[in-house]
């Protein structure tokens, strides 16, 4: 059980440095009006939603993404996505860069096969 605990928090920190990262590089948007705006203008490759975040912005996005076949998920909570790019509390973020966003899918895809074996 605990190597199983030990990889699971290793892929939630690099994903979380991988936030960080594109943040830095600017390849990021954070906020509902800044990922609204990046997927609206084709920009986003990824958008990331707080698994805390109400309802209403998370159906609002849903809606969005599959109209314009963005592909998103529900990672952390607002505090953790916020503090991950040094922020305060994000309800949604937008990956602009297709390389980032490619390796932020696999540790999706990663993390949710961890426990299956």
């Amino acid at each position: 059980m605990r190597r199983f605990e030990r990889s699971l928090r290793r892929l939630q920190d690099k994903f979380m440095g991988m936030l960080g990262l594109a943040m830095r590089a600017g390849k990021l948007r954070s906020g509902e009006f800044g990922t609204e705006k990046s997927v609206k203008e084709g920009r986003a490759r990824l958008v990331i939603l707080a698994g805390d975040a109400s309802d209403n912005t998370k159906k609002k996005f849903r809606n969005m993404c599959e109209y314009r076949s963005v592909p998103y998920c529900e990672h952390s909570t607002k505090a953790g996505l916020g503090s991950a790019i040094g922020k305060e509390e994000r309800s949604s973020l937008s990956i602009e860069d297709e390389g980032f966003a490619i390796q932020m899918k696999r540790i999706l895809e990663v993390n949710a096969n961890v426990g299956r074996e």
